[in-house]
């Protein structure tokens, strides 16, 4: 299979599909890979070690897209990227389309065979091409909250952990999934008071053992959200419905009560966020107020520290990459459920119902359109 990997034009999106290790195994089982010259620049990987993995440079994305027949990228495509999108071109990449309307109209109407990241799910439920982006949004969460909760940055003027004989600061993590344990630990790590809203008591049980610091948790409801909220420094939305729109937690009416120079960094942004007064922002212009609230929605927060991020993510993702070039698309869906539920779009239908039901769109199981194997 010819493979392509054009560099993100996200802005300041500087991590890369696929490190040259990870090419370096897509050529050793026969495929052929071709790399837009600089793609890996911003992870700190240079051409000629891509060029000595094997890879092919080329000097435009264009010639990229076109050559190729699965696209591996990070981020969804832009709208200067719709021109490349072609019928039966595989596209593999983190889509994140049920907040994304423009684009799965695109991914329909274009007949790309869209598989996402996000939803290539195991039959226990984990998402593992999802967990290594989590694991660092939801330990940069933590990082970024208190960098806003400075002063000169907007914020009320507190040290996360506080000093002896003063309080630390209140941090709110709404969601006990990956991004939220993550960003307790890094936050109770840095000495603050942390308490966890999560709607699963048995993942609350599970925190509570495995945590340890000034830890607090609640059950979701409506008014354990509001009174949390309202005494809050920061607050970090890390609600997840695989595939899905994410649920509004917090509303306009409990951001309105927050005190003035607190933080919200909505890591649930990229799903269309669980605050209500949250919308995407870009790492160029991260953040603006609201009740004098610093809102933080920047959707490709990972990509701030590339060098992790792409390391991370081209491990988890190779071996999945591998299947689909080894069996091809029709082949590696049939013997792989993970992968088949990673499938969005085919044939210009949608094949994940949350998507469609995001926007009232009727859904086609995969099943349905890729026969069994006679």
């Amino acid at each position: 299979m010819i493979i392509g990997i054009p560099k993100e034009i996200k802005d300041n999106e500087y991590r890369v599909a696929m490190t040259p290790g990870g090419v370096h195994m897509l050529r050793a089982a026969g495929h052929t890979v071709l790399v837009e010259t600089n793609a890996g620049a911003g992870s700190g990987f240079s051409d000629e070690e891509y060029a000595r993995a094997g890879a092919k440079i080329l000097p435009a994305a264009a010639e990229v897209w076109e050559q190729a027949e699965m696209i591996m990228k990070v981020k969804e495509p832009r709208p200067q990227e719709y021109g490349f999108l072609r019928p039966g071109l595989l596209l593999f990449t983190y889509l994140h389309l049920a907040a994304e309307e423009e684009l799965t109209r695109e991914l329909l109407k274009r007949e790309v065979i869209g598989v996402a990241y996000e939803t290539v799910e195991l039959d226990d439920g984990r998402l593992p091409l999802l967990t290594p982006m989590s694991e660092v949004a939801g330990r940069m969460a933590v990082q970024v909250g208190a960098h806003y909760l400075e002063k000169a940055h907007g914020g009320r003027g507190k040290l996360l952990g506080g000093v002896p004989g003063v309080r630390p600061a209140d941090v709110v993590v709404i969601g006990g999934g990956t991004v939220g344990t993550n960003a307790a630990k890094m936050a109770l790590g840095m000495g603050a008071h942390v308490t966890i809203i999560e709607k699963n008591i048995d993942r609350l049980r599970y925190l509570e053992d495995v945590l340890h610091g000034n830890l607090t948790t609640l059950a979701s409801n409506p008014l354990n959200v509001a009174h949390a909220v309202s005494v809050a420094d920061l607050v970090i939305g890390a609600v997840l419905i695989h595939g899905a729109r994410a649920p509004r937690i917090v509303t306009r009416e409990m951001v309105s009560q927050m005190k003035a120079g607190s933080v919200i960094v909505d890591v649930a942004i990229d799903q269309g966020g669980c605050v209500e007064t949250s919308h995407p922002t870009t790492h160029s212009n991260p953040t603006y107020l609201v009740d004098g609230v610093v809102h933080y929605g920047v959707t490709n927060m990972p990509g701030a520290v590339p060098r992790t991020s792409t390391y991370a993510l081209s491990n988890a993702t190779l071996p999945y990459a591998l299947q689909l070039a080894n069996l091809g698309f029709a082949e590696a869906v049939r013997r792989n459920r993970a992968l088949a539920r990673g499938v969005n779009t085919y044939q210009g239908k949608i094949t994940y119902a949350a998507v469609a039901q995001t926007f009232g769109m009727d859904d086609t199981p995969l099943e349905q359109l890729v026969a069994p194997t006679a």
